[in-house]
């Protein structure tokens, strides 16, 4: 099912939420890649120097159990995130930094017991 054909929407209390800062930037790269119908997808997945590590893409394609979820105002987001990962990144935010050290997402990830130094591995 496409993004465009589905009517499941969540506001995202119980999964991941984005920063009013993220969710500008995701709607410039979606802008950028010329795509309305894409949504960012957020997963973890085994591996990475502590057990888990964070995924992030642009995809089209909501699978039927997927959480579909809606951020921003006049301009909307639309995050995309599997069952298995949704119990882990519950609570978790996602933010953009853009600053002297470098930019890029960051997840903060109550869950995690332990991360790594590069910020892109959890337990």
């Amino acid at each position: 099912m496409s993004i465009t054909e589905t009517e499941t929407e969540t506001t995202g209390s119980d999964s991941i939420t984005l920063t009013d800062t993220a969710v500008a930037k995701v709607a410039d790269l979606i802008a950028q890649e010329g795509q309305d119908d894409l949504a960012l997808r957020v997963a973890v997945r085994p591996g990475g120097c502590s057990g888990f590590s964070y995924e992030m893409f642009f995809d089209s394609e909501v699978a039927s159990d997927d959480v579909l979820l809606t951020f921003g105002g006049e301009t909307k987001v639309k995050v995309l995130v599997d069952p298995a990962s949704s119990k882990l990144l519950s609570g978790a935010t996602l933010d953009f930094k853009d600053g002297l050290q470098g930019a890029g997402f960051a997840i903060n990830n109550p869950n995690a017991q332990r991360t790594c130094g590069c910020g892109q591995s959890f337990s």
